[in-house]
């Protein structure tokens, strides 16, 4: 079986003028666990990099370009010529954003007064001539175009209120002078406010309006100039915005890492964990890159003092193909196994796979999940970008799925299409029989569900069974060997439960019977859990075998038994879900092919609206719950047999572009 990567302690002594490159090539080539904690927010300094680099990411919001989301490969530490490529392109903008800042203080400026001027260009009378009315009252200003129609309902027959121009933000209100104060009122309330009109206005001239008009025009038009010139300017320099970036990102980020690192005034020390395998050419390239300006040390875990006495464990790296690899994330998210200990993911992604295809058997809905898995691994539609590891796991289901589907005849929940696959294949073995198996309950097939049933909890066996062998294999390989024989996912624990099944087997198939010698090969392992906590103490050469009384040590051992018995009855009729489920799916899918039936059939538009509906809610709600119950049983009836301390995850130092 695979274990876990070999790994190596590196420390490296390096020159003050090769920092930046070595900090470089460990953070691009991501096999380097640093020892030094060097997580924050970047580096705060006022240096040049750090100023231009604020500077490009406010002239990548200002020009709409869209920001990439990692590191481009060719990505390196700014030049000279780096610099002075950021400082023009900061410049052009700086330039193009003043033009259109100004264009649009003179575009608010000249549209007001245009609007202004239309207010009054009706107003050919004297505004002294009105004021010298003795019987009525005007006023003149500004107010809330969404309130003129309720100003002018208020004042109803108590005041005259005349729009003066088309948006009606400027108005005349005229009342008897009886009225004037009532007209005050109202006009205050709605936010009235009064201009200033000379006394011998009379009107706006025709050429003044014609003037204002064409200003507005040409401050429009450069507007849509500057705009058409940022598109532009996107177009061409966009790229080489985004490449600077990048580039001055990746200086800041290590600007931060350096500082936090152990230093004399020439040397930095860096030291970390590097997989074993890798560990020859990192430090070759690190003695090519720095033209052997660099010191160098490797260690083997058992001599790094830390790991000797306990302090720090040794970090856990695997090395799979894609689709292994897609599951690493289920085992990290239990827990990381220890350094040196069997890697379980093979089987985690072949049990999870086998698992979910027998409880979602439709060859329609696994082609779904298939096709899924392959745009998520192509990568193609951007969105899903951050999803592209799991495709390898949609279509490994998508597959299991559609091999469950072709054995129990189901096609997007319909029975009948592929009848004439199944009457080929079983015609082959003897009489053609529509399924080649069978789920949904009749008369005729109770037997055959029974054997389905079986079949479950027969994997569920294999499954338990992997676990203990996992767990008895990483316990001697840790150095535990009372652990490993003692412990009830131990040899203690693996001998009782194997062979009750045994026993069971065969009084049930074989017409066997229970005996002295079944009584003998129970008890035996049975007597080691029981006494487990002070034989385990006896091999660890412990002093106080009964730590806390032979009472205690008793209590100890009953608990334990009654949890041995009941956690192997739990472990195996937990796998009787899987056939549960499997039968569920062949209900909800007979009822779904019933209602399309009813309503006309697939080919009318009420079966196909069935199907179509039916057929969604399978795939996300049913899909979802089988997901939840397959990694449930890979939790607490596989994990639970051997993950009994965990371990630590290797996280090698990268840089990242976006903090995700």
């Amino acid at each position: 079986m695979l274990r876990t990567a070999p790994m190596k302690m590196a420390e490296l002594m390096i020159l003050r003028q090769d920092i930046d490159r070595v900090l470089e090539y460990i953070g691009k080539k991501a096999e380097f666990q640093l020892q030094q904690d060097v997580s924050g927010n970047y580096a705060s300094t006022d240096d040049i990099q750090n100023r231009i680099l604020e500077r490009l990411k406010e002239c990548r919001v200002y020009l709409g370009i869209p920001d990439a989301d990692e590191y481009a490969a060719a990505t390196t530490l700014p030049t000279k010529e780096n610099e002075e490529a950021a400082l023009k392109i900061i410049s052009a903008v700086d330039d193009m954003r003043k033009r259109e800042t100004e264009n649009a203080e003179l575009y608010k400026r000249v549209s007001s007064a245009y609007t202004e001027a239309k207010a009054f260009a009706n107003l050919k009378v004297s505004y002294s001539e009105l004021e010298h009315l003795t019987f009525l009252t005007f006023r003149i200003g500004k107010i809330d175009p969404a309130v003129f129609d309720d100003l002018k309902f208020t004042l109803g027959e108590r005041a005259v209120v005349v729009a003066l121009g088309e948006d009606r933000s400027r108005i005349l209100a005229a009342s008897s002078k009886k009225g004037r104060f009532a007209l005050d009122s109202e006009l205050k309330r709605f936010g009235f406010v009064n201009l200033e009109i000379s006394k011998d206005f009379k009107g706006v001239p025709d050429g003044v309006l014609e003037g204002l008009e064409k200003q507005v025009k040409d401050a429009e038009k450069n507007n849509a100039l500057i705009l058409e010139e940022k598109r532009n300017f996107s177009k061409l320099r966009g790229g080489e915005l985004i490449s600077l970036l990048q580039t001055f990102s990746l200086e800041t980020q290590i600007s931060t890492v350096r500082d936090k690192l152990e230093a004399t005034q020439l040397v930095y020390r860096i030291s970390g964990w590097i997989p074993a395998e890798d560990a020859s050419k990192i430090m070759r390239d690190l003695d090519n890159l720095t033209e052997g300006r660099i010191a160098i040390r490797l260690y083997s875990p058992d001599e790094v003092p830390s790991i000797k006495n306990g302090r720090e464990k040794v970090p856990v790296k695997y090395k799979h193909n894609a689709l292994t690899k897609s599951f690493e994330r289920m085992i990290f998210s239990y827990g990381a196994p220890l350094y040196g200990t069997i890697d379980p993911t093979p089987m985690v992604a072949f049990f999870f796979t086998l698992l979910f295809g027998i409880m979602f058997g439709d060859f329609g809905q696994g082609l779904v999940f298939f096709l899924l898995g392959l745009v998520l691994v192509s990568g193609k539609i951007r969105a899903l970008g951050k999803w592209k590891k799991f495709g390898p796991i949609f279509v490994a289901i998508g597959c299991s799925s559609m091999v469950m589907g072709l054995l129990t005849g189901e096609f997007f929940t319909n029975g009948q299409v592929l009848v004439p696959f199944s009457r080929w294949v079983t015609g082959l073995f003897g009489e053609p029989r529509d399924k080649i198996l069978h789920l949904m309950p009749s008369a005729d097939s109770i037997d055959k569900l029974m054997f389905f049933f079986a079949f479950t909890l027969c994997v569920g066996f294999v499954i338990n069974s992997i676990g203990l062998v996992i767990n008895i294999v990483n316990q001697f390989s840790l150095g535990r060997p009372a652990r490993a024989i003692f412990s009830k996912t131990g040899i203690c624990g693996a001998w009782f439960f194997w062979y009750v099944v045994f026993m069971v087997i065969r009084i049930a198939f074989f017409n066997g019977k229970f005996g002295i010698p079944d009584v003998v090969m129970i008890a035996i392992p049975l007597l080691g859990l029981f006494f487990s906590s002070p034989l385990t103490r006896i091999i660890e050469h412990e002093e106080n075998v009964f730590e806390n009384g032979i009472f205690s040590a008793f209590i100890e051992g009953v608990v334990e038994l009654l949890e041995v018995v009941s956690t192997y009855i739990s472990n195996s009729v937990s796998f009787l879900r899987v056939g549960a489920f499997a039968l569920s799916h062949a209900v909800l899918s007979y009822i779904v092919f019933t209602m399309t039936n009813l309503v006309g059939g697939s080919v009318s538009a009420g079966g196909l609206a069935v199907t179509i509906f039916g057929n969604f809610i399978i795939i996300v709600l049913e899909g979802l719950i089988v997901a939840i119950q397959v990694i449930r049983l890979q939790y607490y009836e596989f994990f639970s047999k051997f993950f009994t301390e965990t371990g630590r995850e290797f996280t090698p130092f990268r840089f990242k572009y976006k903090d995700n």
